[in-house]
C-alpha cells in the first residue's frame, strides 16, 4: 500500500452557485464517504481548510522574514481541503478522488507520498 495526498481544490464561483441545500447534500455525502472509507481503512485522515483570506504567507529571504496576509494565488481555485489515503496504486487513488462531490466544483490533485525514512536513511538524518 501507498500513501496519497487528495488534495481538494475548489472554484469559489462555482461553488458559490450551489443553493445552500445542495451544498449541504454534498457536504453530508462527502462525510458519510469519509466515514465509510475511514472504517474501511483507507483514509487515514482529513481536514477542511479555512477561506484563503484567512492565511498568512512566511517567506524567509537573506534572513529577513516577511508575512503576508492572503490569498496569494491568482487562480479561480483554491485549496479547500485535503484527504490522506492509502491505496494500492496511483490508479486506484485516482478512482478514489473520482468519488468525491468535489470534483465537479474544481479538482482534486492526487499526489504519492515521498518515503521520508529513504530520504533520512540517505541524508543521514
Amino acid at each position: 500500500m501507498q500513501k496519497f495526498l487528495l488534495l481538494v481544490y475548489i472554484d469559489e464561483a462555482l461553488l458559490g452557485a450551489l443553493e445552500p441545500q445542495a451544498f449541504d447534500a454534498h457536504m453530508k455525502h462527502c462525510l458519510q464517504h469519509a466515514d465509510a472509507m475511514k472504517a474501511e481503512g483507507c483514509l487515514l485522515d482529513f481536514a477542511q481548510l479555512e477561506a484563503p483570506g484567512t492565511a498568512k504567507s512566511v517567506r524567509v529571504r537573506h534572513d529577513r522574514t516577511s508575512v503576508v496576509d492572503g490569498p496569494f494565488a491568482e487562480t479561480k481555485e483554491m485549496l479547500a481541503g485535503f484527504n490522506l489515503i492509502e491505496a494500492e496504486s496511483m490508479e486506484a487513488a485516482v478512482r478514489m478522488a473520482q468519488e468525491f462531490p468535489w470534483t465537479r466544483y474544481g479538482c482534486i490533485e492526487v499526489r504519492p507520498l515521498r518515503d521520508v525514512a529513504a530520504v533520512r536513511a540517505r541524508v543521514g538524518a
